[in-house]
């Protein structure tokens, strides 16, 4: 029996039991959300090392990481250094989307490398392989090939794969009939739509969906149904072909329960902030209550080099409205592959975001641990505020770049800092001004 199937049935499994300690939550809470498909426990059967993660409604707010290689930049040892660094930083998870160099050994030794959740794009591998290995176009893929690639990952232990099944000819009918300026920016969702418009077909991953079905089921692997029509400019959201996308997605979410395979759906993308509220409505109305994983999203067009930022605005914001994983944006975002260091500030912003949404949902330790850092401010406590920190290293780097002792105030108030005033207020000492 799947993750899934033993949860309706009553039964609280192991993975249950670690990732409700993990959350600080009943194990019975887990298995009635698991029940229900608004929680999912990413946890492939072959990922023998792998930490289960539990994502979903009344849970931290949780932090996808982006690496991989591409055709530009194939050097497996600073995707694994960015690895380390995102999962020293906080995420919770990583999705490899290497395109570039040997991508099999890229996955397998970033699947090695952590013992946390990993995720991938499968019809990446299957394109590869297609163009490297067999010399013809991504367009030339067969049907087979692309299953294959799927089984690949899933017998190296991926712990979710994103599938773009909701990209389908009458879907991309109705982008082409609205009109899009950025039209598909989903990698995953242009090659499918090239290929169904080469070989005048469906997508096989629609057609085929109770296939797939069949071969997630024995990993008890999650399936994030991916969104090839995300849009990627903000002019482009909330359009046809991105809300009959997610109407299909709705409903494969429920031939995917009926199986006993847990969903997550993947969601925008570039989005104005008077939308993105709306979206996550949208979304768990159509999809049931599955859990709902964003990039971003963006809320505007105009910041490369700070897209961080455009990213952790609308993550903050749909977060709180009910998104249960963010997936994080560097500032290299739309300008070139991410270096070390901007996978470090990509998720340290997402974390931002998580737990300004953890305190508006009310996540049980969140506002705990803003309540102690206050305290700790209040008494001027330092080495207690870098260890609250989101960033220790950086809060402790910064103060003491300043010159300032170790213990008093800092240096934006110096002597006439407010928490000590108020203190000799209590005391009745004022000072001389």
């Amino acid at each position: 029996m799947t993750l899934m199937e033993q949860a309706r049935q009553g039964i609280v499994t192991e993975e249950m039991k670690i990732a409700a300690a993990a959350e600080n939550v009943s194990p019975e809470f887990l298995r009635q959300g698991i029940a229900a498909g608004n929680i999912i426990i990413c946890h492939n059967v072959k990922h023998g090392h792998g930490r289960p993660l539990a994502v979903g409604a009344g849970l931290r707010t949780k932090i996808n990481a982006n690496i991989g290689t591409s055709s530009d930049n194939t050097d497996l040892a600073k995707e694994l250094e960015k690895a380390r660094v995102a999962v020293a930083a906080g995420a919770d998870a990583i999705m490899d989307l290497s395109t570039g160099g040997p991508v099999d050994d890229i996955r397998r030794a970033i699947v090695a490398e952590t013992d946390s959740c990993i995720g991938s794009v499968p019809l990446y591998q299957a394109a590869v392989d297609t163009v490297r290995k067999k010399g013809k176009p991504i367009v030339e893929m067969t049907v087979d090939e692309i299953f294959e690639g799927i089984i690949k990952h899933l017998d190296d232990g991926v712990d979710f794969i994103t599938v773009h099944c909701g990209v389908t000819r009458s879907t991309l009918e109705r982008m082409d009939r609205q009109g899009r300026i950025m039209e598909v920016v989903s990698r995953g969702g242009s090659f499918t739509s090239a290929w169904m418009s080469h070989n005048d077909a469906e997508n096989p991953l629609y057609e085929y969906f109770d296939r797939l079905l069949e071969i997630v089921r024995p990993y008890d692997a999650c399936l994030s149904l991916g969104d090839g029509f995300r849009p990627g400019a903000v002019a482009d959201a909330t359009d046809r072909a991105q809300i009959q996308e997610l109407i299909l997605l709705g409903e494969l979410t429920q031939r995917a329960w009926k199986a006993g395979v847990q969903v997550m759906i993947e969601g925008p993308g570039h989005v104005p902030l008077n939308q993105v509220r709306t979206n996550i409505q949208l979304q768990k109305r159509l999809c049931n209550n599955a859990p709902f994983y964003v990039l971003g999203p963006l809320v505007t067009d105009i910041a490369p080099g700070y897209d961080h930022i455009t990213c952790a605005i609308g993550g903050a914001i749909a977060a709180a409205a009910g998104a249960d994983f963010l997936c994080y944006v560097t500032p290299t975002e739309h300008l070139c592959l991410p270096e070390v260091a901007d996978v470090h500030e990509g998720v340290m912003a997402c974390r931002v975001a998580a737990h300004a949404a953890d305190l508006a949902k009310g996540i049980p330790g969140a506002w705990e641990q803003d309540a102690a850092m206050s305290r700790a401010r209040k008494a001027l406590d330092w080495e207690t505020q870098y260890r609250l920190s989101i960033d220790p290293e950086k809060a402790r780097r910064l103060r003491e770049s300043s010159g300032v002792k170790e213990h008093g105030a800092c240096t934006m108030c110096g002597e006439y800092c407010a928490y000590q005033m108020m203190e000799k207020r209590q005391k009745n000492r004022w000072p001389q001004l």
